[in-house]
């Protein structure tokens, strides 16, 4: 009975493997890397590149890449920015850094600063000076900290529905479970494997509440890519520990003297307003925060233009236009 056993358990999880291993494989040839692979200390970062003028680095939130801006944003910034796109550590097609992050029995997150530098080290690599830097989400994060580790190198910032202030509660179960060893091991394989195309679609759409998703959005951005194992991993592990990297932070954000500007809808309930925004406000000594009224949590979607206008208020702002 005990064999029985065993070898029922060995098809299941070789089932879920294969299956698993055929849908990320399918995910990566329809949707392969779209710019060039800059090698940091063995890591390898992926960005695209578009236009001429002062740079601007654009990093995408979390369960994303640089796809949710080469849909359409980067298409109205290249006529007078050279647009520099990063996928994030884990994310898209850049690896996690080495070593010590990744791996099935892995539950290290990487810190914003560490994305931070890691990016900017890609960024060095093609040349990047000065640059804006906007972060939609986690992303936004991530953007801090990159002017918190080069505050003189950065002109400024552009901040979108910004996670950048400590929240009250948890994340919920997910993502608990999927950023611990059994979730790790167990669940996240069964979510690559078995996860219908319905209920991701769903799960995208939610995002842009009370926005629809524009049409051809999921088809560019390639869900599917999110949802192999090493990037459910990678997103789940940062997601979970992001908070005491953002308590920490914030006590550094009165030292950031550069033109911000920080744009949130009202209808926002993945980053709410109050939480992040609005004492983001209050802790930068150049900030400006402009409340999207009736927007979700995707402002770069919804009112593009308007983000096309605070990044020429903060090229202006930094002596860049």
């Amino acid at each position: 009975m005990l064999m029985v056993g065993l070898l029922v358990t060995l098809a299941v999880v070789g089932t879920v493997q294969w299956r698993a291993n055929a849908r990320e494989a399918q995910a990566a040839d329809a949707y392969p890397p779209s710019g060039q692979i800059i090698e940091v200390d063995g890591t390898q970062v992926h960005l695209t590149m578009s236009g001429s003028g002062p740079d601007l680095v654009l990093i995408h939130g979390a369960s994303g890449s640089l796809r949710d801006y080469t849909f359409d944003l980067v298409g109205r910034l290249k006529d007078r920015y050279r647009v520099i796109a990063l996928d994030r550590p884990g994310l898209g097609w850049s690896d996690r850094p080495h070593p010590g992050y990744g791996g099935v029995w892995n539950t290290s997150a990487e810190p914003p600063a560490l994305q931070a530098r890691v990016l900017q080290a890609a960024a060095d690599a093609v040349g990047v000076k000065r640059p804006i830097v906007l972060g939609h989400s986690f992303g936004g994060a991530v953007a801090l900290a990159w002017a918190l580790e080069r505050p003189e190198e950065t002109a400024g910032l552009v901040l979108l529905g910004a996670a950048s202030n400590p929240w009250p509660g948890d994340l919920g179960a997910l993502y608990q479970i999927n950023s611990s060893r059994l979730g790790s091991a167990l669940v996240i394989p069964l979510i690559t494997a078995f996860a219908p195309h319905s209920r991701i679609e769903d799960t995208v759409a939610s995002i842009f509440t009370p926005q629809q998703m524009p049409a051809g959005y999921l088809e560019h951005i390639g869900p599917e890519m999110s949802l192999r194992r090493t990037t459910l991993r990678a997103n789940a592990q940062q997601v979970n520990n992001l908070r005491p990297y953002i308590v920490d932070m914030a006590k550094r954000y009165p030292d950031l003297t550069l033109p911000v500007e920080i744009l949130h809808g009202t209808e926002d309930t993945i980053v709410p307003l109050r939480v992040h925004s609005e004492p983001l406000a209050q802790l930068l000594p150049n900030a400006t925060l402009t409340r999207l009224e009736g927007v979700g949590h995707m402002p770069h979607h919804a009112e593009p233009e308007t983000i096309v206008a605070a990044i020429d208020r903060v090229a202006a702002r930094a002596g860049l236009r």
